[in-house]
């Protein structure tokens, strides 16, 4: 079953907002944001119709899709000639199984196509559809890849920087008391030593707080600053250090309190702006200290 993420993108194609969703980690379109642009009354249903179109998606599933039942497009196939022809995304899907094409119902409704697909279907509407088209993701994709855009994978990177050195130090170093514990909820309760140093909540009370951001996958780290992330980072190492050294968890507690403190005051008062180098309205490269652009 195609898993969608619930994260909305779109490009700007000749006035046009189209859509694009992320299915299974590929970029999909949203072809009926596109045909909006040609001129007439068109539906998707009336591109499936030639006999091109429907080679062109067989040949792209054969490539993509083990699962695709090529004998059932054989027999799409031969009807397609026929004026009386005409066959449906839904149709095409339950007879083939494919998945370069879905639709999709509710939020961010409509058909998709996969990016290759869809720009194939751009060149139905116009050849100059399809060059913006083309251009408008590509600058998506630039500003998605940008560190400076990218702020969930940086996020994530940062927070999960000193993660062995942090899981090796509890494994190791922690003094069991007089019950059984388990491994994962040793490690859940020294994580919300820092989650309470750095945001006063355990993760159990930022869910709670948060119904909403919980559905959408999200966890207290997500709704960090880059900041806080950064001191994060040393917080783990820091309190890795001083178990291996034997202190205990007050102690250790009432140390990182103070030092992310110190850390977040330090940070919060630069001013990173200055170091940014401005590429496009979103695109940002930091130089670095030997003027380097990274």
């Amino acid at each position: 079953m195609l898993s969608f993420l619930p994260k909305k993108r779109s490009v700007t194609v000749q006035d046009n907002v189209v859509s694009v969703l992320n299915v299974d980690g590929e970029d999909y379109i949203c072809l009926t944001d596109m045909i909006k642009a040609k001129d007439g009354e068109f539906f998707v249903k009336d591109w499936l119709r030639n006999r091109n179109t429907l080679e062109f998606l067989a040949v792209w599933e054969e490539m993509h899709n083990p699962s695709f039942d090529a004998s059932h497009f054989v027999k799409i196939a031969e009807q397609s000639g026929l004026n009386n022809f005409k066959i449906s995304v839904k149709e095409w899907i339950e007879q083939t199984g494919a998945k370069g094409v879905v639709a999709k119902s509710g939020r961010y409704g409509g058909t998709y196509a996969h990016r290759d697909i869809a720009f194939e279907f751009g060149t139905w509407i116009s050849p100059t559809f399809k060059l913006y088209l083309i251009k408008e993701y590509q600058r998506l994709k630039e500003i998605e890849s940008n560190q400076y855009n990218l702020e969930w994978n940086v996020k994530r990177l940062v927070s999960k920087a000193n993660y062995h050195i942090h899981t090796d130090a509890i494994k190791n170093h922690l003094i069991p008391v007089s019950r059984k514990w388990n491994k994962d909820m040793e490690y859940a309760e020294e994580a919300d030593v820092l989650n309470v140093v750095l945001f006063g909540c355990t993760a159990k009370e930022w869910r709670e707080r948060n119904l909403e951001r919980v559905k959408n996958g999200e966890n207290v780290r997500d709704s960090a600053s880059i900041n806080e992330l950064i001191v994060l980072s040393n917080m783990e190492s820091q309190n890795a250090k001083m178990m291996r050294d034997g202190i205990g968890r007050r102690e250790r507690f009432e140390t990182l309190q103070r030092e992310a403190r110190h850390e977040i005051q330090i940070l919060n008062s630069r001013d990173t702006t200055r170091s940014l180098k401005k590429t496009s309205e979103e695109v940002y490269l930091l130089e670095d200290k030997k003027g380097k652009e990274t």
